[in-house]
């Protein structure tokens, strides 16, 4: 079996393309497919190969300070879905381009944990009696594959499209507690921490994103599955991949 990963980690970095080439020489060593992104905020990784590879990959970054509370959450394929391993560097490891959702800048905006919200949602409010409006900060695309029951949803295309579709909804949600949520984590912390900063006092982010709901409640109040940006395309509560097929080999630039 395939071990498909997805990780990130908001830290302040510095020589980053010794650490890209770091990266990258490591993964191509344990023979692991995907793509690193690597910016002055931090890492976001997807990667995938043998159980072996990817243990062996992960040691190391686990071991740096750095990277100590760095959460990993594993699915598994008969087939690798990515073709290439790719070490980006980047401004951001999301692009947001919002002063006030930087994590390196602010402290770290409330969390719910997903067991936790799987309670709330069972009972139809949260522990204060407050109704819970679950919102969804991915894009068109991939809201289209699933989302949770009931979620708040925007026709977007991407991230930094975010604001400008809550505001209008800003009224509504402000005697409700609000869960922001997105694939694995990363962008809605940034966007639960735009909205604490932007005077929304009643906003969580779910810790881990679908895939840590998935992983530690499965489908409960959620509907269809989750897009995933590889050939994949979509997991469903399971954690099972849409589509998991052998990928064509890889074409070779004409010579000469």
């Amino acid at each position: 079996m395939i071990v498909n990963t997805a990780a990130y980690h908001f830290v302040a970095l510095d020589e980053l393309q010794c650490l890209r080439e770091n990266l990258f020489e490591r993964a191509q060593q344990q023979g692991l497919k995907g793509t690193i992104l690597v910016s002055p905020e931090g890492l976001n990784l997807f990667l995938a190969g043998t159980a072996e590879g990817v243990d062996a990959f992960y040691a190391p970054l686990l071991a740096d300070v750095r990277f100590a509370g760095m959460v990993i959450k594993r699915s598994y394929s008969q087939h690798l879905p990515f073709a290439r391993l790719k070490v980006k560097l980047k401004k951001e490891i999301i692009s947001f381009r919002r002063a006030d959702g930087q994590p390196l800048d602010y402290p770290r905006s409330p969390g719910v944990a997903p067991k936790t919200l799987a309670r709330w949602l069972a009972q139809g409010h949260d522990d204060a009696g407050k109704p819970v409006v679950m919102l969804d900060t991915r894009n068109q695309q991939e809201v289209a594959h699933g989302t949770f029951s009931d979620a708040l949803t925007f026709a977007i295309d991407k991230f930094t499209d975010l604001p400008a579709a809550l505001e209008p909804h800003r009224e509504a949600l402000k005697d409700k507690t609000v869960v922001s949520f997105c694939t694995g984590g990363i962008r809605c912390e940034k966007a639960a921490l735009w909205m604490v900063n932007d005077g929304m006092d009643n906003v969580l982010q779910l810790d881990g994103g679908i895939l840590a709901y998935f992983e530690q409640v499965g489908g409960q109040n959620y509907e269809g599955g989750c897009f995933v940006f590889d050939e994949r395309i979509a997991l469903d509560p399971q954690l099972r991949p849409l589509k998991d097929e052998p990928l064509p080999p890889l074409q070779t630039p004409a010579q000469g």
